[in-house]
């Protein structure tokens, strides 16, 4: 069963907005005051879209490797200087306590917090726009006790693995998938047995009711 998208992101500005890092701003100096509107184009001017909210004209691929390529070499500098194996631990230890804060604040006021409710929050949250571009997936089993995705396309893999940083990718992206379970009820176990961030053919995502 392929999921339909859902409306937690809205638009393809939206998309990049999450995406991309934080980029530099260049000044166009005393050239910005020959393009000033006389005062009767003022409110015409006001009205239009800053050109910050124009369409980049970037594919998905091309924003996945733009952030990748730009912030993975940076940690592998990081990982030189602290020593690799500590500062892969470093990363999933960080990225499990961010994903763990983040549901936990998306899912607190929630009425529910069984199975059937946390299959519905992740069926939400992996079919935002983002997703679709991001990832090609099904779910293959939902029962109240059993909730598991199938991925066999996942841009970050690729672009993780292209830039050769997959255990980046894997420490950042793969390992803290328990922290989206466990914060909204301690009694589902989230666990990934293959993942194609590491070479396997597919990613396989599951989440068991221990309770």
């Amino acid at each position: 069963m392929i999921i339909k998208a859902s409306n937690f992101v809205s638009n393809r500005r939206q998309f990049l907005k999450n995406v991309l890092p934080a980029g530099t701003l260049f000044c166009l100096g005393c050239s910005n005051l020959f393009a000033m509107p006389i005062a009767g184009d003022k409110h015409k001017v006001s009205a239009e879209k800053h050109k910050f909210l124009d369409d980049s004209g970037m594919t998905a691929e091309e924003v996945f490797k733009f952030a990748v390529e730009n912030s993975a070499p940076i940690m592998q500098n990081l990982a030189k200087d602290i020593g690799k194996e500590k500062f892969i631990e470093m990363l999933k230890k960080a990225s499990y306590e961010h994903n763990e804060q983040f549901v936990a604040g998306m899912t607190k006021n929630l009425p529910k917090k069984d199975m059937g409710a946390f299959a519905d929050f992740m069926n939400n949250l992996i079919s935002s726009p983002l997703s679709k571009k991001a990832y090609t997936y099904e779910i293959v089993k939902k029962t109240d006790k059993v909730f598991e995705m199938k991925f066999t396309e996942c841009l970050w893999a690729k672009t993780f693995r292209e830039a050769n940083a997959a255990d980046i990718g894997y420490a950042t992206h793969c390992y803290p998938i328990d922290a989206f379970s466990h914060p909204f009820n301690p009694k589902i176990k989230g666990t990934i047995p293959k993942t194609l961030m590491q070479g396997h053919d597919v990613c396989i995502v599951r989440f068991v009711w221990e309770g």
